[in-house]
């Protein structure tokens, strides 16, 4: 079926990168001409070539001078890290939040090169646009505007919103529907939602530093799941803590994971949603990065398979479209109106002016060309900055393969302390995000989440040089 949303080039690369997937061209061989295609498609050579250069910036294929173009084969001499980490299954206290504030203070001072960032760079994004947007749109707002959608948000952003959950193939019902001051409000309103101070909550081992200072906040106890570098939450593991521990919860991060990236497969995700629905466990979904895949289509949410309305979606556009302008919800199925009331004792509201601005850039119909650069743009900088890590790392290094996002996750050789390289990086105006931040017990020690999402920072080269260099020689002493 056509996309209409998509231009014919679009289309085309579209279809090649889904052949490639489903195993119909290998690595190796060789495309069709741009000629052979123009003929079997009806389309110019302008078109195939841009086509064909929008699969080389994904990785699917490259060009070889006066051959034409190949599938690409994954360079594999930097080796994948493909082992699930072995948590305790022991619960315990959360104590993370001294550690993660000094580690990300150095992550806001822009002297810092911000390979430990959280975000990617600002300048992939329309912000320009996006004030435009916000000037018309705060021009034509009736005054009433400014208070009818105080706590569940404004009407007309909601039902952005509400087409897009439509064409994931998600309905949902509009009281569902919560606007937030970013993912992180709509993540901590869900988990006071259902839970109470000392109850047990299940993250991925490793897991998002800031569900670790949420559930320190909260005074919840934490146990980790193993969980795969490639595809998520291990499920007979999950089922094993369910049958050992009582669970108030689950807080995972089933497409892109942070820090290593990964995206659990459209079956997992079923099997994890029916699994908890049996145990009476509610998940919490962040899906922040859920637009920010490589593949072909956008994987499905968890959310998808909810029949029970105990998936408590959330997500924003801090990560994909305007960082700093903290627009979120959370879409809580049937715990929505517990939501909306904590909201209400809380924050109250969402800023009018950040929500009627998106609203506005949303209506122009621009969002998901802007999602196309900007995927391209990551994907292009992710495998760049895996390069380099190859070229610089100490032998024995291992690395994610993520599907998309802006995160690497490297395992480093046994004697390199990942907390030790981050301080002798910081003084030479490097930040990191060393692998101690992402478990409870501190267990990731030779650990380190590299942010791969400045393409535009020429800094970069030399920053991933120096660090390889002294995580070499760490290695050596």
């Amino acid at each position: 079926m056509v996309d209409e949303a998509l231009s014919l080039y679009e289309q085309l690369a579209d279809d090649v990168a889904l052949a490639v997937k489903q195993g119909l061209l290998k690595a190796g061989d060789r495309l069709p001409s741009v000629r052979q295609t123009c003929e079997q498609r009806g389309i110019s050579a302008s078109t195939v070539f841009q086509a064909y250069a929008l699969l080389e910036a994904r990785g699917v294929i490259e060009a070889r001078p006066r051959s034409g173009y190949y599938v690409r084969a994954e360079k594999r001499s930097l080796r994948q890290l493909s082992k699930p980490a072995t948590p305790a299954r022991e619960a315990s206290e959360v104590a993370v939040s001294t550690l993660a504030f000094d580690i990300l203070e150095s992550t806001r001072d822009p002297a810092v090169v911000p390979l430990g960032s959280a975000f990617p760079s600002p300048h992939l994004f329309p912000l320009e646009e996006l004030a435009r947007a916000g000037g018309r749109a705060m021009r034509s707002l009736q005054p009433e505007g400014v208070t009818t959608g105080l706590t569940v948000g404004d009407e007309r952003l909601r039902l952005a919103i509400l087409r897009r959950y439509a064409l994931q193939g998600i309905t949902l019902a509009e009281p569902e529907l919560v606007i937030t001051n970013g993912a992180m409000e709509a993540l901590n309103l869900c988990l006071q939602a259902v839970t109470r101070p000392g109850d047990l909550v299940v993250v991925e081992s490793p897991t998002f530093y800031a569900a670790l200072q949420a559930l320190e906040r909260l005074h919840l106890r934490v146990v980790e799941v193993a969980t795969d570098p490639r595809e998520g939450v291990v499920l007979q593991d999950l089922e094993r803590l369910l049958e050992q521990h009582k669970v108030a919860a689950c807080w995972f991060m089933p497409n892109l994971q942070n820090p290593l990236g990964a995206s659990m497969p459209s079956r997992n995700k079923r099997e994890l949603v029916a699994l908890l629905a049996r145990r009476g466990v509610p998940l919490i979904e962040d899906d922040v990065y859920g637009e920010l895949y490589a593949d072909v289509r956008r994987p499905p949410a968890a959310k998808s398979f909810d029949e029970a309305g105990d998936v408590l979606h959330c997500s924003s556009f801090s990560k994909c479209l305007a960082p700093g302008y903290r627009v979120g919800w959370a879409a809580a199925g049937r715990h929505a109106g517990q939501v909306l009331r904590l909201k209400m004792m809380t924050s109250l509201a969402t800023s009018i002016p950040s929500q009627v601005a998106i609203a506005e850039y949303l209506d122009q119909g621009g969002y998901d060309r802007h999602l196309r650069r900007l995927r391209t743009a990551l994907s292009r900088e992710q495998r760049r900055v895996r390069g380099l890590v190859q070229r610089h790392f100490p032998p024995g290094t291992r690395i994610t393969l993520p599907s998309g996002g802006y995160f690497l996750w490297l395992e480093l050789p046994a004697e390199v302390d990942a907390l030790e390289l981050h301080h002798r990086a910081r003084r030479a105006g490097i930040s990191t995000a060393p692998g101690v931040l992402f478990s409870a017990d501190r267990r990731f020690v030779h650990h380190l989440r590299l942010n791969a999402g400045h393409p535009d920072d020429p800094r970069v080269d030399d920053a991933i040089r120096q660090l390889g260099h002294m995580a070499a020689g760490l290695a050596t002493r």
